[in-house]
Parts: structure tokens; C-alpha cells; sequence
């Protein structure tokens, strides 16, 4: 297990996808491919987060997704979602994950309540009492239905397993906000465009979907990003990375990944649909851009 010290090493961590057969079943293939390509570029990995499409598997799909990936003995840092909507479910999964070889967590506010600044402090408190390791607060109110309120942070200052914060609000002011109430703790960019515009209010790097189809590429912009060479990663990397959400997450990440032939195919777990996203050729040409610019900035 990592200390949070080590854990900030990474200034890219990848959300990664889980790629599906043709018949929906996990393609493991594929997976270890995917998660050897993190490791190589020095990612660290969010295993079974939103991107994941972690909500729509079984929960037998997830346990084993966990126990293949954790034997891997990939050499980076690997994190667990947790999120969900009923606390106990989500603790017996935090227990599972407690078992295996994970060196923290992403918590999720949570999902279609709406609770209050009390009802999120209370609930990511009693999910790090029950960790034994680091963990990222994660804010996403258009999946949760609701923002974290910043006094949470206050509220959870102090307390041992509090690591960082992936704020994925797309706002600007939100992260200022978080920034005022926490002014030393890691705070992660959690939309790959907004990285640059958060970087001088003290953002530690990027939790990325654009890292799944360019994961050495993704790094490099990380990079430069923190270095605030700022003329080097505009436009490219905002129109890139806005490639990724032409329709719902993973859609596109999963388009681009089989035209690249790093998965078998596009297949979605229900609802999502492969066949709501025709717009590969897209993608292609920003992936062509992409391999440009990295040749450039390499």
C-alpha cells in the first residue's frame, strides 16, 4: 500500500474503461492489454469508476474484474470506485475491496439523493473509517444529481484517510470554491479540458478519460499543463479532449480504442448502446492530431 505522498507522484490517473465481448461478457484480454498500457506510461488507475460503466455490471463481474486486475502485479497505483446510493452496499464493497491489493479509493457523492453538506459529510466519514487506505473525494453532481458542498472538506479535515479531491463539476469557480476550503489538500482536475484553466489555483493533475485512448499522449499534456506552458496544449488538447463526450461516457473512448484495435469491440453495457455513436471517423482524425502533436512535444 502507498502513502498519499507516493500516490501524488501520478499526474495522470486514468478511469478505465471495461471492455465487453460481442455477447457482453468482461473481455480480460483486452483489459490486461488496456491496464499494461497505464502502467507503461506511468498512470496511476481508477479501476471500476463511472467510465468503467461500473454501476451497470453484476456484481460477479465486478468482483472478478477486481481479483484479475489486483493479480496482475501491475507496477503503478491502482484506486477502486466506490459509489452507489445505499451505504451499506457500498461499505460491503469497500470491505471486498479492503481484500485485495488496491492502494486507495474514489468516493462518489452520493448517487440520486441529494443529501445535504451533513448527509455527504457523514457518509464519505463512515466509508474512510471503514478504509484502511488513501481516498479521493469525487465531485460529479451530472451523475450524482447533487455537488458536494465545500464545507464537507472542512467538515473531513483532518481525518487520517482524507487523500484528494477529483472535482468534475466542469466549473471553474466550483473548484476555486473547494480550493478556499481545503487550501492544502490534492485536488485533481476531473474534466481532461479544464486541467490548464485550474493548474495556477494549485491542481495536482488530471483524473482522465482521454488518457484511455492516449495514455503516454495524455501524460505529456499533464506535464506541460503543470509546467504552465500553457501555449503548448491550447487548442489541441481542449478539442481532443472534448472529443471524448460526443455522447455519453464511454461511447466514444470505446468507439476510438476498437478503431485503434486495443479492444475487440465497442459493446456497451445496458442502457448505453453501442450503435448511439457513429461519429468514429472523428475521432480517428483527432487521434491522427494527437500522434502530431505528441512527435512535436515528446
Amino acid at each position: 500500500m502507498k502513502t498519499q505522498t507516493e500516490l501524488n507522484k501520478h499526474v495522470v490517473w486514468t478511469a478505465v474503461v471495461t471492455p465487453l465481448l460481442a455477447d457482453g461478457k468482461v473481455d480480460y484480454s483486452s483489459l490486461e492489454g488496456l491496464l499494461k498500457k497505464q502502467a507503461d506510461a506511468g498512470n496511476g488507475i481508477v479501476l471500476l469508476g463511472s467510465t468503467a460503466e461500473a454501476l451497470n455490471l453484476s456484481s460477479n463481474d465486478k468482483n472478478e474484474i477486481v481479483r484479475f486486475a489486483t493479480k496482475l502485479n501491475l507496477k503503478t497505483s491502482m484506486i477502486l470506485g466506490i459509489g452507489g446510493h445505499q451505504l451499506d452496499e457500498q461499505t460491503n464493497w469497500m470491505k471486498f475491496g479492503e481484500e485485495h491489493a488496491f492502494d486507495g479509493y474514489l468516493l462518489v457523492t452520493p448517487l440520486y439523493a441529494k443529501p445535504g453538506p451533513v448527509g455527504q459529510t457523514k457518509w464519505f466519514e463512515s466509508l474512510m473509517n471503514t478504509s484502511t487506505r488513501p481516498c479521493m473525494l469525487y465531485n460529479v453532481p451530472g451523475r450524482s444529481a447533487v455537488p458536494m458542498a465545500p464545507e464537507v472538506l472542512k467538515n473531513l479535515a483532518g481525518h487520517k484517510n482524507l487523500w484528494s479531491l477529483k472535482e468534475a463539476s466542469g466549473s471553474i469557480e466550483k473548484y476555486s470554491q473547494f480550493r478556499q476550503a481545503a487550501p492544502t489538500l490534492t485536488i485533481y482536475s476531473g474534466d481532461d479540458a479544464l486541467l490548464p484553466f485550474f493548474v495556477p489555483m494549485g491542481c495536482a493533475g488530471v483524473v482522465s478519460v482521454a488518457a484511455n485512448v492516449w495514455p503516454t499522449e495524455t501524460r505529456r499534456y499533464a506535464e506541460l499543463a503543470l509546467a504552465q506552458k500553457f501555449d503548448k496544449v491550447f487548442p489541441l488538447w481542449e478539442k481532443a479532449s472534448n472529443s471524448m463526450f460526443l455522447a455519453a461516457n464511454p461511447l466514444p473512448v470505446k468507439a476510438l480504442l476498437q478503431n485503434k484495435g486495443w479492444i475487440k469491440t465497442a459493446t456497451m453495457q445496458a442502457p448505453l448502446h453501442h450503435d448511439d455513436f457513429k461519429q468514429v471517423g472523428v475521432l480517428a482524425e483527432m487521434d491522427q492530431q494527437v500522434q502530431k502533436w505528441m512527435k512535436e512535444n515528446a
